[in-house]
């Protein structure tokens, strides 16, 4: 430690190897730097002047002697995040200088609870701390804070969620501040090593746009279905001028909503930019087996700048395709912040990051403000946390400039009623538009298929049905029954089997197998888990579905006679139920739903009017308690100001509650002599920076039970890889006769070895 008299003349905010300090980066100008860009991404959200502030104090405990040494080079631990916290209270007050606290003082280790103490210590506490560093008075004259700070300009508050919108606030102030700290920080030190840029924005939303028009000049309208996705996107296109705000593309199955919503979100930021300056396109989708489907789509239909402009984040993203390694590097740091133009995501990762506490998760949140949003396959919002992800996405459309497509075959019944406010959405969705022309006509229209429930259907006879139909498809609501209709069918031509259990490269392989036995006319007997109905373009003569939620029913039917090529008499959905393989618990009130309505829409199941009283029966029968499940809304509404309960949100907002774990699995496809999989794990081992092995490796993981990874890895099945060096963060499977060609990962016994396995 210094002595008193070696108060340092000089503050650094990062160092070098330098021992003369001529490169050091200057703790005022960081501050500054933090504090300018912070506020130009506040500036969206009229909270510039907020930002600002939160940047300028957020390494305020750098000016202090301990810190000082620390820097320098000195082994030693010293606070410098709260500092900060304290003063900003102390010069903004109890309400906005607690807000700003939060971010202040959590800038490095999250942002924490105000009064209760999580896994972390609370706010509160941290405030209350005694030992910390000793603030130095030259930063007074270093750093000018602003005399008063105030709440954003034109902010629309809700008195019903008033708590919940502070803390929507406070956490897209924290995305402001910490990733103005982290871009800052990566500056000084690209600088200093030398690195070229690798942060650039993308292609033009302007360029993604001509490109897509000339996408879709080359489709033609040959067909009757062809021509109504010709219609719907036409009407589609023209509502782009509406103002920006909340709407709805509800289209069958099949009707080219993928590319109508992108061609609307296009259209529409663009027809907004001087008044609304939107930024990007982010389109959500809510399961990862369909997310690399999509995103292929659209860089094909972007052409050459398909590659720039397209960020997927999500957890199976295999960056292999990527031409070089410097778009990779590019990549993989704009996933940390979305700054892309067209982001590609998934329901987990967008909401729990709206909900998160985390520098790692709540950086990207301020790219989220000044964009097109849309939630492809709406419905799929999970049912106990449906009305803190409807006030996320209310709350984004009213105070951070956002546009909003709620996209599905089968619209959820979200919206408010002010007239009769039983009779609506609790604190749902005001003032949705619609973009497609007259839904009820297009469900006529594109009404391909008779959906038929055939009651109770043992193995047996289902394995006939599957049997005696060369090209039929089985979705079953579990692996275990997939697995077992499987069994029974895999002697027969053109037996397939789908599942999560498979990894990425294996499921994309087995769908580009699948669509060319169905396009050539070749048998094709497919059983699969329920990831075949999101949005998987695959078209059966033949549908078997086991009972489930009507959305469900409808998404399968998506899967039947999808281009229209068939008579709809002799394109069947039927539905059936099992006694053997009953619906699972969270699948059980979805499919008493579906038989309710059922019985007073048998005739056409799948019309808007059955649709609607589905989810009626689903939403208003559980009440608003089953909606937010885990107090979400009510846990911000009693915590106040100074009791915000981020971490204990962070912790409850979970859309999958059962953590899964990744193994890797050495999976070839067809084509490759071997698994590349091997030789990445041989890198792996030595390499400095595994991020990019690692987003290689992500295509050939299953995600497990942690139950299930603890049996494995006892049988000695699984092992860690360089465990010394990362942990069980990667886990390989050592036993490859637990990985089936047909099948995917079979954990059931983890000691099993090849010659010991039945032969079919």
């Amino acid at each position: 430690m210094k002595e008193k008299e070696e108060i340092p003349e000089h503050f650094y905010a990062h160092s070098t190897d330098r021992l003369d300090r001529s490169d050091w980066q200057p703790l005022r100008n960081h501050l500054y730097s933090v504090a300018k860009l912070a506020a130009e991404f506040a500036e969206l959200f009229n909270a510039a002047g907020l930002a600002h502030i939160a940047g300028l104090l957020h390494d305020l405990g750098k000016y202090t002697e301990e810190v000082q040494c620390r820097i320098a080079g000195e082994n030693i631990r010293a606070e410098h995040a709260i500092q900060g916290a304290r003063q900003v209270i102390k010069g903004y007050g109890e309400n906005l200088g607690t807000l700003l606290a939060y971010s202040i003082a959590g800038h490095h280790a999250g942002l924490a609870n105000g009064r209760d103490s999580g896994t972390r210590s609370s706010l509160k506490e941290r405030l209350a701390r005694s030992g910390t560093p000793e603030l130095l008075p030259a930063w007074q004259a270093e750093v000018s804070l602003p005399e008063q700070c105030s709440p954003p300009q034109g902010f629309k508050p809700r008195p019903d969620l008033r708590m919940f919108q502070l803390a929507f606030l406070t956490r897209m102030l924290y995305s402001c501040v910490v990733d103005a700290d982290f871009l800052d920080t990566e500056a000084f030190y690209d600088k200093i090593e030398n690195h070229l840029a690798l942060r650039d924005s993308g292609p033009s939303l302007t360029e993604l746009r001509d490109k897509l028009n000339e996408k879709l000049s080359t489709f033609k309208a040959d067909s009757e279905v062809n021509q109504l996705r010709a219609d719907i996107l036409r009407h589609g296109r023209e509502q782009a001028v509406l103002p920006p705000g909340l709407f709805s593309l509800t289209v069958p199955t099949g009707g080219g909503k993928t590319l109508t919503s992108m061609a609307f979100a296009l259209d529409h930021a663009l027809a907004h930019q001087l008044t609304h300056s939107f930024r990007r396109v982010i389109y959500v989708i809510p399961f990862t087996s369909i997310i690399e489907q999509n995103a292929a789509e659209f860089r094909k239909a972007f052409g050459e700048l398909g590659e720039a402009a397209v960020l997927e984040h999500h957890s199976a993203f295999d960056d292999s395709r990527l031409k070089d390694q410097r778009s990779r590097d590019k990549l993989r740091r704009a996933a940390e912040n979305w700054d892309r133009p067209v982001i590609v995501t998934t329901a987990v990762q967008f909401f729990e990051s709206l909900f998160a506490d985390r520098s790692s998760r709540c950086r990207k949140l301020h790219n989220i403000t000044g964009s097109v949003i849309i939630l492809d396959e709406a419905q799929t919002l999970p049912l106990k946390l449906m009305r803190p992800c409807v006030a996320a996405i209310s709350e984004l459309a009213r105070n951070y400039r956002c546009s909003i497509v709620l996209c599905t075959a089968t619209q959820p019944a979200l919206n408010a009623d002010a007239e009769n406010p039983a009779e609506g959405f609790p604190n749902g969705l005001s003032d949705v538009r619609e973009l497609a022309p007259e839904p009820k006509n297009l469900y006529r229209q594109l009404e391909r298929v008779r959906v038929t429930y055939i009651g109770e259907q043992n193995d047996e006879a289902l394995a006939k049905r599957l049997k005696d139909n060369p090209q039929v498809l089985c979705i079953a609501n579990n692996r275990r029954h997939a697995w077992a209709l499987f069994d029974s069918i895999h002697e027969e031509s053109g037996a397939r089997h789908l599942s999560t259990f498979m990894c990425a490269r294996h499921r994309s392989q087995a769908l580009d197998t699948i669509r060319a036995d169905l396009k050539h006319g070749r048998p094709c007997r497919l059983v699969s888990t329920s990831l075949i109905e999101a949005g998987v373009d695959i078209d059966f003569p033949y549908v078997l579905r086991a009972e489930a939620g009507l959305d469900s029913i409808a998404q399968a039917a998506g899967r039947c006679n999808r281009e229209g090529r068939r008579d709809r008499d002799d394109s069947l959905v039927h539905i059936f139920s099992t006694d053997l393989w009953p619906p699972p618990p969270e699948l059980k009130q979805f499919a008493q739903a579906m038989r309710s309505t059922l019985r007073h829409h048998a005739d056409d199941p799948l019309s808007l009017e059955a649709i609607k009283a589905y989810f009626k029966e689903l939403y208003w029968q559980k009440g608003d308690e089953a909606l937010d499940a885990r107090n979400i809304l009510g846990l911000f509404r009693d915590g106040g100001i100074d009791g915000m309960p981020f971490e204990t949100v962070a912790e409850k907002f979970r859309i999958i509650d059962n953590v899964q774990y990744p193994i890797i699995v050495a999976f070839k496809t067809d084509e490759e002599e071997e698994s590349p999989v091997k030789a990445l794990l041989e890198k792996l081992r030595f390499a400095e920076k595994p991020g990019a092995i690692a987003r290689h490796l992500q295509a050939y993981t299953v995600q497990v039970p942690q139950s299930v990874l603890y049996a494995l890895r006892g049988a000695g099945a699984v092992q860690p890889v360089a465990e010394q060096r990362f942990g069980e963060q990667f886990m390989e499977l050592m036993n490859d006769s637990l990985y089936d060609a047909q099948l995917g990962l079979l954990w059931e016994d983890p000691t099993f070895v090849k010659t010991e396995r039945l032969i079919w």
